[in-house]
């Protein structure tokens, strides 16, 4: 069975939602993930699509124009000054657009206040059809895939899952064995890249090869081969992979297409 492989936003952050739509399409990708919630964050582009605005149309357009298809949205952070109900209309609108999942990740310190969250956030989101995926980021407050599986076992709903992000993985010392205990329900997503071998204790230095220097699949030192063969065959590959250095050398589209092409070679050769 054929791969199927999902642009993601972080990847080529300044591509609007219809552009990137286009442009996944020629290079080859089977999906997009898009960035539609908008958090209002210093130096945040704003790709909100709620309220049928001029993006949602174009968007809308877009993917009528290509066959493509929306896989995810993010990001439904979880944080002490904002409640999760704000995130609905961005919901709505990615059900409509034909979105299945959404990805959610928790940076607050209040265990009692972010589980009630995650759980109001897979009630909402159970309205419209979609998954919620867990994803822990090695900088944030849940972190490890321990301390997601603790959020996921409480709340206790049918549409909740979990986001595995191969960097956050490897730098977050995670064991192989940890993914064997999750069904295979529960993992839908699997952000690929690579990373250098060393792991940062700094928070600054986690958090700029996380969002400025991820490298090609294969071209780093996470055995990305060991975690994708513990994950289900059909899982969705979604290729998260900024680098602020490389598109400045290359552009978004290069950049993006060298993603698919090497990730799809390094996968060939595991196969053969």
């Amino acid at each position: 069975m054929a791969r199927k492989y999902s642009l993601s936003h972080l990847t080529v952050l300044g591509w609007t939602t219809p552009e990137m739509i286009y442009n996944a399409k020629l290079i080859g990708y089977d999906y997009v993930s898009i960035r539609n919630i908008y958090m209002g964050l210093k130096g945040e582009i704003n790709y909100d699509l709620s309220g049928k605005n001029r993006l949602y149309k174009l968007t809308k357009k877009a993917l009528a124009d290509t066959e493509m298809k929306i896989h995810d949205i993010e990001l439904a952070m979880i944080r002490d000054d904002r409640d999760v109900s704000s995130y609905e209309p961005a919901i709505e609108v990615a059900a409509e657009l034909g979105a299945t999942d959404v990805i959610s990740s928790i940076w607050s310190p209040n265990k009692g206040y972010y589980i009630e969250q995650f759980a109001k956030l897979c009630d909402i989101a159970a309205q419209y059809k979609l998954y919620v995926n867990l994803e822990f980021v090695t900088w944030a407050n849940v972190y490890d895939l321990k301390n997601a599986k603790e959020v996921v076992n409480t709340v206790n709903k049918s549409n909740a899952a979990f986001l595995i992000d191969t960097l956050h993985f490897y730098r977050s010392n995670v064991e192989l064995s940890e993914l064997d205990e999750i069904p295979e329900s529960y993992l839908r997503i699997v952000h690929i890249c690579d990373g250098p071998k060393e792991k940062p204790l700094n928070k600054e230095k986690l958090i700029y090869t996380g969002r400025d220097a991820r490298l090609y699949v294969g071209e780093g030192a996470i055995d990305i081969s060991a975690i994708i063969k513990r994950l289900p065959k059909d899982i969705i590959l979604s290729i998260e992979l900024p680098h602020n250095q490389r598109v400045q050398d290359y552009g978004y589209t290069e950049h993006a297409r060298r993603c698919l092409e090497i990730a799809k070679k390094y996968f060939a050769n595991l196969t053969e």
